[in-house]
């Protein structure tokens, strides 16, 4: 990466880092993809109930593959045949994973759901959350989130699921009400209740969508 770019992520990160210290949130900052995995391992202790939703970016630093390798209880809902099973075992979890759609330079994570069940993890349930999240998730303001999250985020999406949505064709929202909608609920995290339960690692690298 133009060390340019990886100067300007450093800095920026701890203006981010900043912001989530003060709603309650703990961030970390990773250069690279081996440096967050490494950094989730170490908050996650050996025996803990581990699962997640279907976030790319903790696929990407190759997370859940290390915690089947390791001495973690991992529910991997994609190998399950009972999905709702899978997603309710979340909500009493040790460690829930997931990626944001996007976040702010202050700290605030805006995502979008279609089942809703990331969402409502997030929100309530698990006992902690850790969210990875690339450096290319982060925007100006609340406003700039939400369009991040619904003409990137979800017409990426819907594209990879094969959904029959508007955005899937022109790749920008229609705030469609279509059947096969992934824009059900909007959730804004501008605070924890709790702290030490949502912990946020920031990576250098451009992950997810």
């Amino acid at each position: 990466m133009n060390p340019n770019i990886t100067k300007r992520n450093e800095l920026l990160a701890q203006k981010v880092i900043e912001g989530l210290a003060s709603r309650n949130m703990t961030g970390y900052y990773a250069p690279d993809k081996e440096a967050a995995l490494q950094q989730a391992l170490c908050l996650i202790p050996e025996g803990s109930t581990v699962t997640m939703g279907g976030g790319m970016s903790v696929h990407e630093i190759g997370l859940p593959r290390a915690l089947k390798e390791g001495n973690y209880n991992f529910i991997d809902r994609d190998e399950m045949a009972d999905k709702r099973a899978a997603m309710l075992a979340a909500y009493d979890a040790d460690f829930y994973l997931m990626s944001t759609n996007a976040m702010t330079q202050d700290g605030v994570l805006v995502n979008i759901d279609g089942n809703s069940n990331r969402v409502s993890a997030l929100a309530q349930g698990p006992r902690k959350v850790i969210i990875i999240a690339g450096m290319n998730k982060i925007c100006d303001d609340v406003d700039g989130a939400m369009k991040r999250a619904r003409n990137v985020a979800a017409p990426i999406n819907a594209q990879r699921f094969g959904l029959d949505t508007p955005c899937s064709k022109t790749g920008i929202c229609m705030d469609c009400k279509s059947p096969d909608t992934i824009c059900c609920q909007f959730l804004i995290t501008r605070y924890s209740k709790h702290p030490g339960r949502i912990h946020v690692i920031l990576v250098g690298d451009y992950l997810g969508f």
